[in-house]
């Protein structure tokens, strides 16, 4: 469920017309729901009532300070997959307590950055990673807290470019070397082993590889413990899917993924930390584009628009779907005709959909791309010196712009020439 109705022919997000917001803003634009992304971080955060656990969320979904802002006070950690996002996370008064550090590449200086400034844990995706964190910890003074990311092999049966659990993948330690591996970890006197960490994929639409991950981290979980580890804290990633077109069967629900970990992990008496990003987001937003000409080619039409692939890449870079839907609801019975849906840059690669059926539309019209919270704006570039565009957060009946979209002034000018020229 989401917060972008129609209402009186015209859609609407919570309280307030899109094309208000466009009229006021320009197109394109990312628009954002308070009352979505709440109830979608509740929803997991119930599913797991009667454990101790935190919902963590992802930001690598969707990072804008706002929206860490706005989970964070509902009662969010947050996981971290770079310094520049545990930097936001704190900028957005999340506490280092409440910060997850993933990741396979983290460089000294972020983990020096998190160490100082306060850190969770950190997830460590290789033993040349857990000697830096060592050596940085001692170095410091202090000990850092670490669970060991494990490959599970299993097959998360999701695309190519986002399934990270099968053993030819670049994460985590194999499974089957995970008592080397954490033996090694007890011997490093500025670590704290405290847990185990995996992360299967994103975008599961079933529970299978999930179960299946899960009684492997069981079952590692008993042998560490009778090996001499305090392993106390289960990390479990994120992956859950959402339903990216309304025609499709819909994913499994959080309470469902909710009672799957109480039935595999339950009896470990583990705290259980979970970290969903495009659950949480995805549906929490859309993008917003004009048309900017209908344009008749040799066998079919073209929706030109003036959102690109450099807004949303999704579509270009994982073949993805998203409903696009007008702004202004089209009358009922009218017929509809198929148009590929493309934006302004000069690839054939910028394409949104091809033959998507969509009610007859002209130049000035006003189209929106739903599900495009997650992995929408933080993908966005500037590709074709095309400025990112601008983030809105709407609550109720209110909303505010919170990324500007630079000027073209803004944008050059970050450009230096040397002294030669």
């Amino acid at each position: 469920m989401d917060h972008f109705l129609y209402r009186d022919g015209a859609l609407y997000a919570e309280d307030v017309p899109i094309s208000e917001i466009a009229a006021a803003v320009g197109t394109p634009f990312y628009v954002y729901s308070t009352a979505t992304l709440l109830r979608h971080f509740q929803l997991f955060d119930d599913a797991l009532d009667g454990t101790d656990h935190l919902v963590c969320y992802a930001m690598k979904a969707a990072s804008n300070q706002a929206i860490l802002k706005t989970l964070a006070r509902a009662g969010a950690g947050m996981d971290v997959v770079s310094g520049g996002e545990y930097l936001r996370a704190k900028a957005a008064g999340v506490p280092g307590d409440k910060i997850v550090f993933s990741g396979v590449g983290k460089t000294a200086d972020e983990i020096r950055t998190a160490l100082t400034g306060g850190i969770r844990q950190f997830n460590v995706e290789s033993e040349p990673e857990m000697e830096v964190i060592n050596a940085i910890a001692l170095e410091l003074g202090v000990v850092a807290p670490i669970t060991v990311r494990v490959n599970p092999d299993v097959d998360a049966k999701t695309h190519a470019k986002i399934a990270t659990g099968k053993s030819e993948n670049k994460f985590g330690i194999p499974i089957a070397r995970a008592s080397e591996v954490y033996g090694h970890a007890a011997s490093l006197p500025g670590l704290e082993v405290i847990g185990i960490d995996v992360h299967i994929g994103s975008q599961l639409t079933e529970l299978e590889p999930f179960e299946m991950a899960y009684t492997k981290v069981a079952e590692l979980t008993e042998k560490l413990r009778s090996e001499g580890h305090n392993i106390r804290r289960l990390d479990l990633g994120g992956g859950l899917g959402i339903p990216y077109t309304r025609a499709n069967d819909a994913p499994p629900l959080p309470v469902e993924y909710g009672a799957l970990i109480k039935k595999t992990l339950g009896h470990l008496g583990c705290e259980i930390e979970i970290e969903p990003g495009r659950l949480i987001a995805g549906n929490a937003g859309l993008m917003v584009s004009k048309v900017i000409y209908v344009k008749s080619g040799e066998g079919r039409d073209f929706l030109i628009l003036d959102g690109a692939m450099n807004d949303l890449i999704r579509p270009a870079m994982y073949e993805a779907h998203h409903d696009i839907v007008a702004v202004d609801e089209p009358a009922p019975g009218v017929e509809q005709q198929p148009y590929d849906i493309v934006g302004p840059v000069c690839e054939s690669g910028d394409t949104f959909a091809k033959e998507r059926n969509m009610p007859p539309l002209a130049p000035g019209d006003l189209v929106a791309f739903r599900s495009a919270g997650a992995y929408g704006a933080v993908m966005s570039s500037e590709y074709n010196t095309r400025p990112l565009i601008p983030e809105v957060l709407v609550h109720g009946d209110q909303f505010a712009v919170i990324r500007e979209r630079p000027s073209f002034d803004e944008i050059i000018n970050r450009d230096t020439i040397p002294e030669w020229l």
